[in-house]
């Protein structure tokens, strides 16, 4: 057992199930056609009958695997969820393990604000279609606990479960999307106003 006061078991995102062989197909037609939606026409041309349309599945198929627009979306940022995950969790260093907490956490921020503008139409549409999904999936719960760690390590006396929330709440979607497409700013000037935001020690007397 790890003596570490402030380890957290994460709450990976899983590989999927074990499934049949047809399921797995129809899951991948799915997911390729939600996928050239998003390319060819954008994220809003994604509903759950023009992927049905476009991948030749039908539309009941394509509610019974994934319930909501918002819940197939999520899944289409599944690959890189993973792969951010694995770059936090076993990557090199200031990122991954081997870097002192600060570093981390500083480093786990401009790579999330990254990865949330790489994927922007895809978090934008999730978002729209259900603003509470991002809150309740496992990938933003395993990004929550990964940054409460570090802030525990950082600062023992915090509470840190609930920093973590408030740290994270400017990686919002339609927030970076607000800033840097209807304000304007850069994605250096944003990195720059992050480390300002970890920076900042106010007291109040």
């Amino acid at each position: 057992m790890s003596s570490d006061p402030h380890r957290i078991e994460l709450p990976l995102i899983d590989q999927p199930a074990p499934e049949r062989a047809d399921a797995a197909r129809n899951r991948r037609k799915i997911l390729d056609a939600a996928a050239r939606l998003v390319a060819e026409q954008g994220a809003r041309a994604v509903t759950m009958n023009a992927v049905a349309h476009a991948s030749g599945i039908g539309v009941g198929t394509v509610y019974r695997r994934f319930g909501t627009v918002a819940q197939l979306l999520i899944a289409l940022l599944d690959d890189r969820e993973k792969r951010l995950q694995q770059a936090f969790l076993s990557g090199p260093p200031p990122l991954g393990p081997d870097a002192p907490p600060a570093e981390r956490l500083r480093s786990f921020l401009h790579a999330l604000a990254n990865h949330t503008e790489e994927s922007e139409a895809v978090t934008l549409a999730a978002e729209a279609a259900d603003p509470g999904a991002r809150y309740r999936g496992r990938p933003y719960a395993t990004v929550h606990t990964h940054v409460a760690m570090l802030i525990g390590q950082l600062r023992p006396e915090a509470d840190a479960p609930v920093l973590a929330h408030l740290l994270l709440a400017p990686m919002a979607p339609s927030l970076l999307h607000h800033l840097r497409t209807e304000r304007g700013w850069s994605a250096e000037r944003l990195d720059a106003a992050i480390d300002q935001l970890l920076g900042l020690d106010l007291k109040f007397d």
